[in-house]
């Protein structure tokens, strides 16, 4: 359970296309190189976070994949990057945004490559009204009165759309823990192996439909 406030962040994604000039693995010199070109963005963009974002204010810069060429002995004409970038705070999201493309292009240029960047918003953050936060958990303390429901500050960089329906109605974002080691349903998202107890849909019904009926009475 959480309390009123940023719970997941918002994602955007990017796409980076930089051009330089193919030839001849064993001729670099007469070639312009964009996959060392990519190797140097890639390494510049570490330092959006850890150089330009207070250090109090979660970001998240990833490349995630990097696609390029197509024989040991060519040096090839095009390299794309993709990847996502995480983040709470608008001023810190266009901060990010603008240190990105200034790398990006600055990058490109000095290593002589054509750049094109393409940057997506996917998900805007999600963020909990704090009068249904604390009406959501009062009712999972009386529906689970045996359980230890956490209700302290949780933040993740994981995104979901339910953050554009929070810019529309005020709502609560909640969790409820899926694990079950006995069952060897303890792998994390995204891990090829992930599964989840379906228990856990009993007591999310149980949650959703209560704290509904809660809220009305209110």
């Amino acid at each position: 359970m959480l309390p009123g406030g940023p719970v997941m962040a918002g994602a955007d994604l990017f796409i980076v296309k930089l051009t330089g000039k193919g030839g001849h693995g064993a001729s670099p010199d007469t070639t312009i190189d964009p996959v060392v070109c990519a190797a140097q963005i890639v390494t510049a963009l570490q330092t959006i976070v850890s150089r330009n974002i207070e250090p109090l204010k979660p970001a998240v810069v990833s490349v995630t994949s990097v696609h390029s060429g197509t024989a040991f002995n060519i040096i090839p004409q095009t390299a794309e990057l993709n990847g996502t970038i995480r983040t709470f705070d608008p001023q810190v999201r266009k901060l990010v945004h603008e240190r990105f493309e200034s790398i990006v292009r600055g990058t490109a240029q000095a290593m002589g490559c054509e750049a094109e960047i393409t940057i997506k918003q996917v998900t805007a953050p999600v963020i909990n009204n704090g009068d249904v936060a604390a009406s959501v958990l009062q009712s999972a303390q009386a529906l689970f009165p045996e359980t230890d429901i956490a209700s302290s500050q949780y933040l993740t960089m994981g995104a979901e759309d339910m953050g554009y329906m929070q810019e529309k109605a005020d709502g609560c974002y909640f969790f409820i823990g899926s694990a079950n080691a006995e069952k060897n349903l303890n792998y994390n998202h995204h891990h090829p192996r992930f599964d989840f107890d379906e228990q856990a849909l009993v007591k999310g019904v149980a949650l959703m439909a209560g704290a509904a009926m809660d809220l009305l009475k209110e």
